[in-house]
């Protein structure tokens, strides 16, 4: 295979991740509020309160709850996993071709 096939298999498979990518949602953590949606909050200082009341204080922007936690062992054991067998096709293929860290004399 000539460098120049090689070095368009390269670029496509580059522009095929990047394409593929452009599709993957983002997560904006954003909330919808009146202000947001065109309307114009009630003023307490117009009908005479001095305070907005504590319900508006209440709905300010929180986090969703999440839980209890998301269990992270198979992510971790899967990712050992993929790592020793990296190493091992790293291991093996160094060995198949004969040219390890060897010393020059």
């Amino acid at each position: 295979m000539s460098v120049t096939r090689r070095t368009l298999l390269t670029a496509t498979a580059a522009g095929t991740l990047l394409a593929a990518l452009w599709f993957v949602p983002s997560a904006n953590a954003t909330v919808e509020t009146a202000s947001q949606s065109g309307v114009a909050p009630a003023s307490g200082t117009a009908s005479g309160q001095g305070a907005q009341p504590a319900a508006e204080e209440a709905a300010a922007p929180q986090l969703a709850e999440t839980g209890p936690g998301v269990d992270t062992t198979p992510y971790l054991i899967g990712g050992t996993a993929l790592l020793g067998l990296g190493a091992g096709f790293v291991t093996y293929s160094v060995r198949r071709s004969g040219t390890g860290a060897r010393p020059a004399i």
